[in-house]
């Protein structure tokens, strides 16, 4: 028998054909119930669901701005408890700059008060609503147009932000990472983090078909190689111990090169950028190493 589809996002919205974010998004909805409420940031989800007059949302909606959707969510909670409703759940959404650069303030007071409510990022690696400027997200090597240099030279010069950790350090009883290509994964890890108390975050890769330059119908394949080259690892925190990783005893590493080559923002890395893509990837495979 087939699974029933909840309404909670509808067809409609006026995302790129094969947007990697809207079939991640799809995935949380399934994790979902009529009893939620979503705070938006600013960003792609947002601006492609619901161009005026239209919404593709089946669920109470709000439409924050980049750097203050923590703190909608929190003055929601905050309404739920003075009405004394335990049954709703509050949901942030937002994309990696919303996240990791402009709202990171207000999320880190959000975690600080242990606020009972999930955040998701959908993470596409740079300002993908505005013109693919670099963000925290964005990894070495990774052209922007923002990024420092000519695009004679290598893109991005910097480091991605460890978001994981910094939820980590705040004591997130329920931290957890996936991309795209696994909608069974997020669905399952949306699930476990709305029955943990207190605040939760799931970060899922959202491949972006113009920022990422490629085809329509390449996100999911790039989602799946992120996480099979060790770039980005499905992962799992509970209490602050990592109880689930990809990384395992039974993981076979795909060339990092795989994955870089279908990406035409990776086309002007130079040998020594390679390189540096690869120490990347050995410092993933040790630190996110589970032993089965």
């Amino acid at each position: 028998m087939n699974k029933k589809i909840n309404n909670f996002l509808t067809p409609g919205h006026n995302a790129c054909a094969g947007c990697g974010q809207l079939v991640a998004a799809q995935a949380v909805m399934r994790g979902l119930n009529k009893n939620v409420i979503i705070a938006n940031a600013t960003g792609c989800l947002e601006v492609t669901t619901t161009a005026y007059p239209q919404s593709a949302w089946g669920l109470p909606w709000i439409h924050s701005l980049f750097e203050n959707a923590a703190a909608v969510a929190s003055g929601i909670a905050a309404a739920r408890r003075q009405k004394n409703d335990q049954k709703t759940k509050i949901i942030v959404t937002a994309g990696d700059g919303g996240t990791f650069d402009i709202g990171l303030g207000l999320i880190s007071g959000m975690w600080e008060r242990g606020e009972n409510i999930l955040y998701i990022c959908y993470d596409t690696e740079a300002y993908s609503n505005t013109g693919i400027q670099a963000s925290g997200a964005t990894p070495y090597g990774a052209s922007t147009t923002t990024s420092p240099g000519s695009k004679l030279t290598s893109g991005s010069t910097q480091i991605k932000k460890d978001m994981i950790a910094i939820a980590l350090a705040h004591g997130l009883k329920y931290v957890a990472q996936s991309t795209a290509a696994f909608p069974d994964d997020i669905t399952g890890k949306v699930k476990r983090a709305l029955a943990t108390a207190g605040p939760s975050y799931l970060q899922i890769l959202s491949p972006c078909i113009s920022g990422w330059q490629i085809n329509n119908n390449e996100a999911v394949l790039l989602a799946r190689l992120a996480s099979e080259t060790g770039l980005y690892p499905l992962l799992e925190y509970i209490n602050g111990r990592l109880v689930s990783s990809s990384i395992d005893s039974d993981f076979q590493t795909k060339p990092v090169t795989e994955y870089l080559k279908k990406q035409g923002r990776f086309k002007y890395l130079q040998a020594a950028d390679l390189t540096a893509i690869k120490n990347l990837v050995k410092v993933n495979l040790k630190k996110y190493y589970l032993s089965l």
